[in-house]
């Protein structure tokens, strides 16, 4: 009796062993996981993020063409040129940013490019003193895509009176040159992490394929899901909502001071992350491999949900939710906020979907702290 307990314990040792992957991350029951992560590595590196890294450098020298323009000479038809040129590099931002991984880590990229609200009173003192390190953690809020919102929509209330900024005798140099730093900054630390990807980076980042806690595709789920929960449903909608404070904050959107292009930036911002998801080139109709992917292929080991099917349809009425907000997602609070938490529900659904259900089925952990409780 003795020998047979024995012999089914041995059996069952085995069996455990022999479901689980060389590195130690439980397989899917059924069958062994060899799905290659390395070719979803090279799509995502190669046809997503360096594309769109291409193209916020592109936008950002763009922009500083313009900027260079309305600096020699301030104008109302210069100002709206820079402005239309500051949007289109902003809507390619929100491709850029869930991808905080590599030289963007290192550098804390994200935090000086996109940290709203900004802080007026910070860029007002570093105007007036015209002495700056824009690279401290102190102008955090003060640098980006937020503060050049404040210097083309806010620092007065007509393009006449904005335009008059520039021009005035006294403050006018400390504006444009507040203007051009921060333009040559952006557009500095993009080219550093577009060059780093490009020379080095890429092949490092492909070639880690292992399932742990530092491997490339650890990483890379961590960042989609802590952008997705973080930057998009909390920043965009959950924060202006007053979802974690007492009352509403409807300054606290992307682009208060524009205040008719939020929505915009959310909608491309959801774009982005569902292209991702499903290995979609950048700005083009072909399509690699993906989480989507990998979803299918688990599903079909383990027979079990169709993971792939219920995000992207998460994400599609969250979309759709979405698209009925106002422009200006500051005046959507202050008329209506309950389309504004409504929107907030739909995202906070796709949020359980990915942290929960895709990163345990990628046999992944989270790797940062949940400050919010969900």
């Amino acid at each position: 009796m003795k020998k047979v307990v024995f012999i089914l314990l041995v059996a069952l040792v085995f069996n455990a062993c022999s479901s689980s992957s060389d590195d130690g991350s439980d397989l899917p029951a059924g069958g062994k996981d060899d799905f290659k992560r390395g070719d979803l590595l090279v799509n995502v590196a190669d046809n997503i993020i360096i594309p769109a890294y291409e193209d916020l450098s592109s936008k950002l020298d763009d922009f500083e063409v313009e900027k260079n323009k309305f600096v020699a000479t301030p104008s109302e038809a210069n100002l709206v040129t820079l402005r239309e040129k500051w949007l289109s590099a902003y809507k390619v931002w929100q491709s850029v940013e869930l991808f905080n991984i590599g030289k963007a880590e290192e550098i804390n990229y994200g935090f000086q490019m996109n940290i709203y609200p900004t802080t007026v009173e910070d860029i007002e003192s570093n105007v007036a003193s015209g002495t700056y390190d824009l690279t401290h953690p102190n102008n955090n809020d003060a640098v980006g895509f937020p503060a050049l919102d404040y210097l083309l929509n806010g620092v007065a209330d007509t393009d006449a009176e904005i335009v008059a900024k520039y021009t005035n005798t006294t403050s006018g140099a400390g504006y444009k040159t507040y203007l051009s730093d921060l333009v040559n900054q952006m557009n500095t630390l993009t080219d550093t992490v577009l060059n780093d990807w490009k020379n080095g980076f890429r092949d490092t980042f492909v070639a880690s394929t292992e399932n742990t806690a530092t491997s490339s595709f650890n990483k890379l789920a961590n960042d989609f899901v802590f952008y997705f929960e973080k930057g998009l449903r909390a920043n965009k909608v959950g924060i202006p909502a007053g979802v974690f404070s007492t009352d509403p904050l409807p300054t606290k959107v992307e682009a208060f001071y524009n205040n008719d292009v939020s929505k915009e930036l959310l909608v491309e911002a959801l774009s982005s992350v569902k292209d991702f998801f499903n290995g979609n080139a950048y700005n083009a109709t072909t399509s690699g491999l993906g989480f989507s992917d990998y979803l299918d292929y688990l599903n079909n080991i383990t027979k079990g949900e169709d993971l792939k099917t219920i995000i992207n349809t998460g994400i599609d009425t969250a979309n759709a939710t979405t698209l009925n907000l106002n422009a200006s997602l500051s005046k959507q609070v202050e008329t209506d906020n309950v389309k504004m938490t409504e929107a907030y529900d739909t995202l906070q659904k796709v949020v359980v979907l990915i942290k929960v259900d895709m990163l345990q089925a990628f046999s992944v952990s989270v790797d940062y702290t949940d400050a919010d409780g969900d």
